[in-house]
């Protein structure tokens, strides 16, 4: 049955964990607006950014490729890997789109367009805050862009990036569209990414809530803790931050979800007031999670599941009638899929080569879901190895760090939380091979005839690593940045 093109709606956050939407987050949370989208479609509860890092995930998003295929595993310049032709907005321009992005892209140059009809970003939030004579100035904490510290917003809620990406996203939907024609609008907020500053009312809400503590694996002692990730947390010293301080930067991070959850609100209501609501599909996620003190550490870009794992939303039109509504799915899914799967829906074709799985057709039993996913992520130019590769079936996850070398297993069904490390005390092997025969295909470099790539560990002392921090000082819009 052929259906009509329907309305697309992406809303993206930026270091956002799984654990803050449906059974996995914790019951103070307030999420309405996301529960009602759950309610109302499927939620994905095995979802993983292949390479938990901003840009790579957004250029997955954008291409329907993976970090394997398009080759970009850290921060780095979207034009590298991007064109304008087969990038998500161009080919569902081709399908009679009218396409705009709205809030944080993360693009280099900014203003690249990579096949947008429009683009409205935070430097046009920081331009609109001056030349209306605002006296406050938002993100004037000092906090950095990965401090794991509690702020409060230096403006009112109503005159926050948050609020603003939303206002904006409800004037596209009011005002700005071409009526003639679907869209595809792409909202992408900045929070809850560092700094932790949430404006009052969410900068209290959670304050005197039973928090959530953190959870340490057996593995996340000095002794025991990879090499990769150890160096993470001591360059960041997130391992010497007070259980206080740690509880209150998760109430902080609580408050800015929550922030986000509401807005979510005004532009599903401007949905609504158009009488578009019913008619778009509306896709939600996040690019990465974030360790929040968990395995005492903070930041993102490693696979752990606090860290890889995203929240994972898609609703589709209520006429589509799928039956699909306040179902869940247990599929492997990440970025690389939201491609196919927005352009399936737009009647369009991808790209030849993607690995990208049009979720569609998985959730009509009419493709195969995955039988595995892998991960991989660099830690800064020059290094010519990344950190780790990874694997996981769903069941199991396996981490080969070349550095080392050190390995972790975890059984997630028996261990959500990855608190013991089973390297030691079960067969690697089948999932070490399953791995090394993946890499062999898409990234010879990191396999030798010996297996795994292997590199030495660094000369680099505790001391050295805490010296060698940043933490991202940029705040202020006149500063251009692409390594946060």
């Amino acid at each position: 049955m052929t259906r009509p093109a329907p309305n697309i709606l992406l809303i993206t956050t930026d270091q956002q964990r799984f654990d803050t939407i449906g059974p996995h987050a914790p019951d103070l949370l307030r999420t309405p607006h996301l529960d009602h989208l759950a309610h109302e479609g499927v939620r994905f509860d095995a979802a993983y950014a292949q390479t938990p890092i901003c840009v790579p995930s957004r250029v997955c998003m954008m291409t329907g490729r993976s970090p394997f295929e398009h080759g970009m595993i850290r921060n780095g310049s979207s034009t590298s890997v991007m064109g304008r032709t087969e990038t998500l907005p161009a080919l569902l321009g081709d399908q009679g789109y009218t396409t705009a992005a709205i809030g944080k892209m993360h693009f280099t140059p900014p203003r690249a367009r990579h096949g947008f009809d429009e683009m409205t970003l935070p430097d046009d939030y920081y331009r609109w805050l001056r030349e209306s004579g605002i006296p406050e100035r938002p993100m004037r904490t000092g906090l950095g862009q990965n401090e794991l510290y509690p702020g409060a917003a230096t403006v009112p809620a109503p005159l926050t990036l948050t609020s603003w990406i939303a206002e904006e996203s409800m004037r596209f939907i009011r005002e700005r569209r071409d009526p003639t024609t679907p869209f595809f609008l792409w909202t992408s907020f900045s929070k809850p990414h560092p700094p932790l500053d949430p404006p009052e009312p969410y900068a209290s809400m959670y304050l005197n809530a039973p928090i959530p503590e953190p959870r340490y694996g057996d593995w996340s002692t000095d002794e025991r803790c990879p090499e990769a990730l150890l160096r993470q947390r001591q360059k960041h010293s997130f391992d010497l931050i007070s259980p206080e301080v740690i509880r209150a930067a998760r109430a902080a991070y609580y408050g800015l979800v929550t922030h986000i959850d509401y807005v979510l609100g005004s532009i599903f209501a401007a949905l609504q007031d158009m009488d578009l609501f019913n008619d778009t599909l509306i896709l939600f996620t996040s690019d990465h999670g974030e360790f929040l003190g968990d395995h005492h550490a903070g930041n993102k870009v490693m696979w752990h599941d606090v860290s890889a794992r995203v929240p994972f939303l898609l609703r589709p039109p209520k006429s589509w009638r799928t039956g699909w509504h306040g179902t869940t799915s247990d599929a492997l899914v990440t970025h690389a899929d939201i491609l196919p799967t927005l352009l399936a829906a737009a009647a369009g074709t991808p790209p030849d080569g993607g690995e990208g799985l049009n979720l569609l057709d998985v959730l009509s039993d009419q493709a195969t879901p995955r039988p595995f996913l892998c991960g991989t992520a660099g830690e800064g130019p020059g290094d010519d190895v990344p950190q780790y590769f990874a694997i996981t079936d769903g069941r199991w996850k396996y981490i080969w760090y070349p550095e080392g070398p050190s390995e972790q297993l975890f059984d997630l069904a028996e261990d959500p939380h990855e608190l013991t490390d089973l390297s030691q005390k079960c067969d690697v092997a089948p999932h070490r091979e399953r791995l090394t025969a993946y890499l062999r295909e898409h990234t010879p470099n990191a396999v030798s005839e010996q297996g795994l790539v292997r590199i030495p560990p660094r000369d680099d002392s505790v001391a050295d690593r805490r010296a060698s921090s940043w933490p991202g000082y940029h705040t202020e819009w006149s500063v251009p940045d692409v390594r946060h």
